[in-house]
């Protein structure tokens, strides 16, 4: 597992896997041409997307470890390391990969939204785990982004390809919005615990120390990838994870303002705003009232 492949290119990553480079910047990958081999990290310098059709060890990713379980797709952005940890076994990799460089989709509506498909930033473990019909629909795109590539180039080539990418990424988009429904078990409590994370954290000395907690705070509290919170936070509540943390600044806030002892200023660095000018707009936009109208309208 020490050792780190690196793929800067599309050919260099089809040569490893025994297959043809029939586009320079696309590849639907058949991992079962593939020399048997053992696990290793690799870096991706484009987008990789792996539909594992058997379990074949654990996917190493970042600091965590996922168990893979057939019918599991994962997502990587460019730049992205994941490994296979085999426990030194040799193993035979099955599935497939679809690969493409960002340079494919640039100037395009895809290259322009490739933002929006946010399960590029979510962890391992956050995989999306396929239905057999979802998995047949998974197949099927990648089956036309193949066609493609085995067709004659012509004009119509590259809209297509990138077409059904497009495709294929909506589709994901639609099977994560189920997988949020159906693994609800598995989300239960994170609302409760990110509740609690910042009950904790006001009551704490943090907010003098670092400030106001960010998104990306909470998620790593959370053990969840920043993007994978902030979905499942927008699909629980119906606010963004920073509308979320804002709303409940306030609601700290409004139980502050009532003790005269301290200035609204005092109360705004206790909440962790570097400037009180700050508090005072959020509280305002949300309130409707200034702190200090607040203040001496309901301190009764």
């Amino acid at each position: 597992m020490d050792t780190l492949r690196r793929f800067e290119t599309i050919s260099d990553y089809n040569a490893f896997n025994n297959n043809e480079t029939l586009h320079p910047l696309v590849s639907v990958v058949d991992l079962s041409k593939a020399a048997p081999r053992q696990g290793s990290r690799m870096y991706f310098g484009f987008y990789t997307v792996f539909l594992k059709e058997v379990k074949c060890g654990d996917l190493v990713y970042g600091r965590h470890t996922y168990d893979y379980q057939e019918g599991t797709l994962v997502f990587l952005a460019p730049g992205q390391v994941a490994g296979m940890n085999s426990n030194g076994e040799t193993y035979q990799p099955k599935g497939y990969a679809l690969v493409f460089h960002p340079d494919l989709i640039h100037g395009t509506a895809l290259g322009r939204h490739i933002q929006d498909y946010t399960f590029f930033g979510y962890q391992s473990f956050e995989a999306l785990h396929l239905s057999s019909r979802e998995r047949d629909i998974v197949l099927d795109c990648f089956a036309k982004i193949q066609y493609e590539l085995e067709h004659a180039i012509d004009k119509h080539s590259k809209r297509l390809i990138v077409s059904n990418i497009e495709l294929f990424l909506n589709y994901c988009t639609r099977f994560y919005d189920r997988q949020f429904i159906t693994r609800n078990h598995v989300h239960e409590g994170v609302l409760e615990r990110f509740e609690q994370l910042l009950n904790e954290y006001f009551q704490s000395d943090k907010p003098q120390l670092i400030g106001l907690p960010s998104v990306a705070y909470c998620a790593g509290e959370l053990n969840l990838s920043a993007n994978y919170f902030g979905d499942l936070v927008k699909k629980e509540t119906g606010k963004t994870a920073q509308e979320y943390i804002q709303a409940k600044v306030i609601d700290v806030a409004k139980e502050r303002i009532f003790d005269q002892s301290k200035s609204v200023s005092q109360i705004a660095y206790e909440l962790g705003f570097k400037y009180p000018q700050h508090f005072n707009r959020l509280f305002k936009q949300r309130v409707g009232e200034s702190p200090n109208e607040y203040r001496m309208l309901h301190n009764n």
